[in-house]
């Protein structure tokens, strides 16, 4: 199997979405990367329970894409070995009233993984430069100060918005919260694909909305935002990876493998020791649980 240097799929420098390949060939079966990946999920599970039982670090994954990229089924086949207390999946949809109620990022902040364990934003607080920046009418329900129209939303605006942002993730990984954002590069003509198939096919007649086409038609815009939001907010200790994303098998093999690479590069997440009086006596305290009757 090929391998992909983590390194390479890292915003490191300002990029142009439309020179990115949304499909990417590892020289290897199905098959076997579903063996690699079953191989990576096993040592993250590993490495799960001890940042658990190190209880220092949290680990907030993000994930973007566009409508079909494959969030839901990456979550599922990445995260598919992890013990259930350590991890907590949000999908962030339209706020509601009580959300609106706060700033922006309140739910977001309320969600972030505790110290241990792992939170997984399947969309997440970048929607509030994206799909507000497609519709900048949304910004109106959020009865911010000097914003009554959509004119009254400048450049300035999303600016401010930006360094927001960036200043959330700043403060959070100084707080010992592990930052790894993912964007799944999808092509136009796969989500055509994975669209008719939601049509063609009666098991997934259920996935398919009118709404997805009325998004399909804004596709250009969405995809300079999502170039402008991966060059602003790409920063050291928050970066971006864009993963090729035509390919379902391919994606979840990648985003596992850069989740274990960089998690790895933490070398002093280890199992807690024993306090002494406790290890002096484990002889006795074994004892004393073969004696009982």
């Amino acid at each position: 199997m090929k391998n992909i240097a983590v390194e390479s799929l890292k915003v490191t420098q300002p990029i142009t979405l439309a020179e990115i390949p949304t499909f990417i060939d590892v020289a290897t079966s199905e098959k076997k990367k579903e063996k690699e990946l079953q191989k990576i999920r096993e040592k993250l599970s590993k490495l799960q329970d001890k940042m658990y039982a190190h209880n220092k670090y949290g680990v907030l994954i993000c994930l973007q894409g566009m409508d079909t990229a494959g969030k839901d089924s990456l979550i599922r086949e990445v995260f598919k070995e992890f013990n259930t207390r350590g991890v907590n999946v949000y999908s962030f949809k339209a706020p509601n009233g009580a959300e609106l109620e706060h700033d922006y990022l309140w739910r977001h902040y309320v969600a972030l993984p505790e110290k241990g364990k792992f939170s997984v934003f399947n969309r997440t607080h970048y929607e509030n430069v994206l799909i507000t920046k497609v519709r900048p009418n949304y910004i109106l329900n959020e009865n911010i100060p000097g914003i009554n129209s959509v004119e009254d939303i400048t450049e300035e605006f999303w600016e401010n918005r930006f360094e927001s942002i960036n200043n959330f993730e700043k403060h959070i990984t100084n707080k010992g919260v592990i930052v790894l954002k993912f964007f799944l590069h999808l092509s136009k003509e796969e989500q055509r694909t994975r669209l008719l198939r939601r049509l063609e096919e009666e098991k997934h007649n259920w996935k398919f909305s009118p709404a997805d086409l009325k998004e399909r038609a804004l596709w250009s815009t969405y995809q300079a935002c999502y170039e402008d939001i991966l060059n602003k907010t790409s920063k050291e200790k928050a970066p971006w990876y864009v993963i090729p994303a035509d390919n379902k098998e391919t994606a979840r093999y990648l985003v596992a493998k850069t989740i274990f690479e960089e998690l790895s590069k933490y070398t002093d997440i280890c199992y807690p020791e024993l306090d002494a009086s406790i290890q002096d006596n484990l002889a006795h305290y074994r004892n004393l649980l073969l004696s009982e009757e």
